[in-house]
C-alpha cells in the first residue's frame, strides 16, 4: 500500500519519476539529435536561462490520446518543457520543443504547457520566448493537435504589443508549426538545421511537381534574405540563444514598463569628428549609414536587425547614454537608399515594435524617393509604402530625425517627418529638402526655358545650379520650422542624447478606437 511506505521511498520514487521525465526521447534519440549538431530541448533552456535560473512546469504530463496504438507510448513531459527562469536577472518565460519525443509534433497536452505558460506570463507581464523543433501537429491526435495550434494562436495575438514574444526555429518547423513564430516579435533560425515551410518539398512536388530541397525552400538563409520571415540566421545552436540573450537585453518585460538602462561609461556630449568625412557632401556618391549610425551610439555599438533582408533600409537597437533606442536608417549604399515594398515593410514593423514597447525611435534620412518601376507598382508599392508612413504618424514614443542628405518627395513625409509629429527634427549642413532632386525638377518646371534657351545645356545648368541654391540645402525647411536645428555633424551625438532626455516625460495618445486598419 502507498500510504505505508517511508517519507524516503517516496522522495526516491519522485527522484525516479524527474529522471525518467529529464530523459526524453531517450539516449539514443539524444545522441541522434547531437548528431545532427542540435542541441536537447533542456539543454537549450539552460544554455538560454540564467545558470540555476530555470523553475520547470508540467514536467510530469503525458497524452490522453488511445488511438492508433498511442496509449502504449507515453512519454512524460509530452514533448516540450516549459517554465520560466532568468536573463541577466530579469523574469523570461520560456518552451522548448523536445524533438526526441514524437518529433516535437504538438498535441493538446503539448499545447496545454504552452498554453498555461503564456496565460501566466500575460498576468505578470513578463516576455515568452519559444524554442521551436517541431514537425507540426500530431497526426495521431486530430483535431486535438488542430485545436492545440489554434489555442496558442490566440494567446500570441493577445499577448502582441503587451508583453515581447520572441521565437527560434531551431529544427525543423512546418505547417501550424510555424503560424505561431510568424506572429511573434521575432524570429531567429539556425543554419543548415532549422526550416519553416507550410508544406514541405514532398507535397511542393506532389502539387506542382517542383523539385527543391528543404533548405531552399525554407532555410534560414532563405527567411533572412529573400523571404524576411526570419530577422537573424545563427551559425548554430549555441550561437542562436547568446543572440536571444542579446536582443532580450534592449527589451522592457511588459508594455507598461520604460527599456532597462545600464550604466553608460561613453560621454553623451563626445564630439563624432569622423561624421563629417563619411557623408558625402556629392549627392551621387554613397556611403554606409551604418559607419554614421555606429560612431553615434553608446560605445560604438549597433545590434542590427534583419540585416540580411531589405538592405537598403538598415533596423535595430542601439544605446544612448545607457538608455535602449530602436534606430531606422536609409541606406545609401544599397539602391541609393530608395524606399521599395521590403523596406517599407520592414521598417514599418520595426517600428511599430517599438511604439509598443515604449523603445524611442531614432531616424536618419537620406532618401532620394519611392523606388520606381512596373514590378514595384504592380506588386503594390502604394499599400505597402504606407505601412511605413502609417506605423510613423501611429507612433507616439519619443522620435528625433537626422537629415543627412537627400529627403526627397513623399519619402521625406514618411522618414518621421515634423508635419507627422517627429518631436525633435535636425539636419546636417548637406541636408537637401525639396520635391525632388534638382536636375528632375529643373526638366519639369523649366523645361520651355531650356528647350527655347541659346544654349540649353549651359541654361539648365545655371537653373540646376539656382535650384540647389534655393532647395538643396536644410534652410528653406528650417526658415519654415520643418526643421529644429541644422547640425554640425560632429555634434550629433550629444544634440540627440539632449534631444532624448528632453522627450524622456512625453505623454501622447492616438484618438480612441477600437483599432486602426493598417494598409495590409
Amino acid at each position: 500500500m502507498d500510504q505505508d511506505k517511508t517519507m524516503e521511498q517516496k522522495i526516491e520514487f519522485l527522484e525516479q519519476k524527474i529522471k525518467k521525465a529529464e530523459e526524453g526521447g531517450g539516449a539514443e534519440r539524444i545522441e541522434k539529435q547531437h548528431g545532427r549538431g542540435k542541441l536537447t530541448a533542456r539543454e537549450r533552456i539552460h544554455a538560454l536561462l540564467d545558470n540555476g535560473s530555470f523553475v520547470e512546469q508540467g514536467k510530469f504530463v503525458e497524452h490522453q490520446n488511445h488511438n492508433f496504438g498511442m496509449e502504449k507510448t507515453k512519454i512524460m513531459g509530452d514533448g516540450v518543457v516549459t517554465g520560466y527562469g532568468k536573463i541577466e536577472g530579469r523574469q523570461v518565460f520560456v518552451y522548448s520543443q523536445d524533438f526526441t519525443v514524437f518529433g516535437g509534433a504538438l498535441g493538446l497536452g503539448h499545447a496545454r504547457k504552452i498554453t498555461k505558460i503564456m496565460d501566466m506570463a500575460m498576468q505578470v507581464g513578463s516576455p515568452v520566448i519559444g524554442l521551436c523543433d517541431s514537425g507540426g501537429a500530431r497526426i495521431q491526435e486530430g483535431i486535438r493537435g488542430l485545436a492545440g495550434y489554434a489555442e496558442i494562436f490566440l494567446r500570441n495575438v493577445q499577448a502582441s504589443g503587451v508583453i515581447p514574444q520572441l521565437s527560434a526555429i531551431m529544427g525543423p518547423c512546418a505547417g501550424g508549426a510555424v503560424y505561431s513564430p510568424a506572429m511573434t516579435d521575432f524570429i531567429a533560425m539556425v543554419k543548415n538545421t532549422s526550416y519553416m515551410f507550410i508544406t514541405g518539398p514532398d507535397v511542393v512536388k506532389t502539387v506542382t511537381h517542383e523539385e527543391v530541397t528543404s533548405e531552399e525552400l525554407g532555410g534560414a538563409i532563405v527567411h533572412s534574405t529573400q523571404s524576411g520571415v526570419a530577422q537573424f540566421a545563427a551559425e548554430n545552436d549555441e550561437d542562436c540563444l547568446n543572440l536571444l540573450r542579446e536582443l532580450f537585453s534592449f527589451l522592457p518585460l511588459n508594455n507598461m514598463e520604460d527599456p532597462p538602462e545600464i550604466k553608460c561609461d561613453d560621454p553623451a556630449d563626445r564630439k563624432v569628428d569622423k561624421l563629417r568625412d563619411i557623408v558625402e557632401v556629392n549627392p551621387n556618391k554613397p556611403y554606409d549609414m551604418k559607419e554614421v549610425i555606429k560612431p553615434t551610439v553608446d560605445n560604438e555599438y549597433f545590434f542590427e536587425v534583419a540585416e540580411n533582408y531589405a538592405q537598403n533600409i538598415v533596423v535595430g537597437f542601439a544605446r544612448m547614454n545607457g538608455k535602449t533606442v530602436g534606430i531606422v536608417g536609409n541606406q545609401p549604399n544599397v539602391l541609393a537608399g530608395v524606399l521599395d515594398i521590403r523596406s517599407s515593410i520592414k521598417g514599418a514593423r520595426f517600428v511599430r515594435f517599438c511604439d509598443c514597447f515604449n523603445i524611442p525611435l531614432l531616424t536618419f534620412v537620406d532618401v532620394p524617393g519611392f523606388l520606381p518601376g512596373v514590378n514595384q507598382e504592380l506588386n503594390g508599392i502604394i499599400l505597402h509604402g504606407a505601412k511605413l508612413l502609417y506605423a510613423y504618424c501611429e507612433a507616439t514614443v519619443p522620435r528625433v530625425t537626422v537629415i543627412t542628405r537627400k529627403a526627397y518627395g513623399g519619402a521625406y513625409d514618411v522618414m518621421s517627418a515634423k508635419h507627422i509629429r517627429g518631436d525633435i527634427n535636425l539636419a546636417f549642413p548637406t541636408a537637401e529638402i525639396a520635391v525632388m532632386g534638382p536636375d528632375g525638377a529643373v526638366n519639369i518646371v523649366n523645361r520651355r526655358e531650356i528647350q527655347n534657351a541659346k544654349d540649353p545645356i549651359a541654361e539648365k545648368e545655371r537653373l540646376v545650379e539656382e535650384y540647389k541654391n534655393l532647395f538643396a540645402n536644410p534652410y528653406r525647411a528650417a526658415n519654415l520650422g520643418f526643421i529644429d536645428d541644422v547640425i554640425k555633424p560632429e555634434e550629433t551625438r550629444s544634440k540627440v542624447i539632449s534631444a532624448f532626455e528632453m522627450l524622456e516625460g512625453k505623454r501622447q495618445n492616438n484618438p480612441p478606437k477600437k483599432h486602426g486598419l493598417i494598409p495590409l
